[in-house]
């Protein structure tokens, strides 16, 4: 019975302190989720960056709900759950689902230097000693 107790006093601490989402709408022509949260704050990300949203239509995106008293956001038809706190991190997915995703930035700057760098014979070789 104090592990109960315990359990629900960490979680009406979580529920004060943690971002959670008030509602959530998914906006088509932008392609993005826009979330309100209960502090009064609000955010959006872009639903392509999502783990098991990529290619999904845009009616099955559309089709969520908010769970765990605004903990996270979760589509049945799709078998995707994401947590607010992690989407506030930037967190859109696994680790490896990250992963593939780092780098991948596109920049005037960085175009050019991949112009540059392709202009001298590619990217240098590494040594054998290294």
């Amino acid at each position: 019975m104090a592990r109960f107790a315990a359990a629900e006093e960490r979680g009406r601490i979580a529920a004060q302190t943690e971002p959670r989402a008030a509602s959530a709408r998914y906006d088509r022509r932008r392609g993005r989720m826009v979330i309100a949260l209960t502090n009064g704050c609000s955010f959006t990300f872009p639903v392509r960056l999502a783990q098991g949203l990529e290619q999904a239509s845009d009616e099955q995106i559309a089709a969520f709900e908010i769970l765990g008293g605004g903990y996270g956001l979760h589509w049945e038809s799709l078998d995707v759950d994401l947590s607010i706190p992690g989407l506030l991190a930037g967190l859109f997915g696994t680790r490896s689902h990250m992963a593939r995703h780092a780098g991948q930035a596109r920049s005037p700057a960085k175009a050019a230097a991949a112009r540059a760098n392709g202009a001298k014979g590619g990217r240098p070789r590494k040594s054998a000693g290294a």
